[in-house]
This record gives C-alpha cells, sequence and structure tokens, in this order.
C-alpha cells in the first residue's frame, strides 16, 4: 500500500535538510501512541532510528534504518526501511523528499509504501496512517517558517 503527502515550508531545501535533526524528528510523534526516542543516529545512509511505541497496556520496538541518502541541485531525500516493526506491520519503506519550490520555499513529501499482515488490514490501516503523517504538516510550517 502507498502513501503520499506534500507539505510547502517557507524555507529553502537545504535549510530544511540541515533541520532534519533528533529536536524535529521529536517535535512530529503525534499525541498516539507516545513515542520514546530510544535511537536517532540521524537521516544519512547506515544511519539507525529506534523507537518505543507505548499503547498503555503494551510496548512495540520499531528500528529502522537509513537505506539511501542522495543530494541534487533541487532534491535531497532519504529512505529509512523497518528492520524490526511492531506486529501489525509486515514492511515499511518511507521515502522522505525536500524538493526545491524556489530559492526561499520547499515541498516535504512523505511517499511511504507499507504492508500489514494481510490486504484488508492494508486498507483498513491506511486512514490511520494518513492522519498520522497528515498530523505533521502545520508542524512542519511551523518548524520551518522563514527566518527573515
Amino acid at each position: 500500500m502507498k502513501l503520499h503527502l506534500r507539505t510547502s515550508v517557507s524555507q529553502s531545501y537545504q535549510q530544511v535538510w540541515e533541520g532534519f535533526d533528533e529536536a524535529l524528528f521529536r517535535k512530529l510523534s503525534p499525541p498516539f501512541p507516545p513515542v520514546r526516542v530510544v535511537r536517532f543516529d540521524g537521516c544519512k545512509k547506515g544511519d539507525v532510528v529506534e523507537l518505543e511505541l507505548n499503547f498503555l497496556f503494551f510496548r512495540q520496538l520499531w528500528t529502522s534504518l537509513i537505506v539511501e541518502q542522495q543530494a541534487s541541485t533541487d532534491e535531497i531525500y532519504f529512505v529509512d526501511e523497518g528492520t524490526k516493526l511492531p506486529f501489525f506491520l509486515r514492511y515499511w519503506r518511507h521515502r522522505h523528499r525536500i524538493i526545491q519550490q524556489t530559492t526561499s520555499s520547499a515541498i516535504i513529501a512523505d511517499e511511504i509504501e507499507y504492508r500489514t499482515p494481510s490486504v484488508l488490514t492494508d486498507y483498513l490501516f491506511y486512514p490511520l496512517l494518513w492522519v498520522q503523517f497528515a498530523y505533521r504538516k502545520p508542524i512542519y510550517r511551523r518548524y520551518f517558517k522563514s527566518k527573515s
């Protein structure tokens, strides 16, 4: 299953890339489930991000490896793939694209491919995932407001 969201922000794509750090990552965490960052190496190839999701009565670990990171004259992207996933996911690949829009604005594109244990749960999970990532849009806009 695939999910794509795009958010325009008021900083250059290079400034946005420089802001993709652990502080931003913590701000992007939704209210539920609460997320504890266990490990955050960064957003470059070979880096690892490990999270603990707290579902009140149980906790789940989620570990992702950054498998790609590239930069060009108008885009920077990195890809994380789940290596240890919560029980409700079988596959996770998330391409984070930061695309130049103008010299002072960029688009952050979240391109996610995922699988759950069945096609039915893939479709049931879609609106939940959409909400989790739509939650990021106003955070991105505030975090990457023009500083001028």
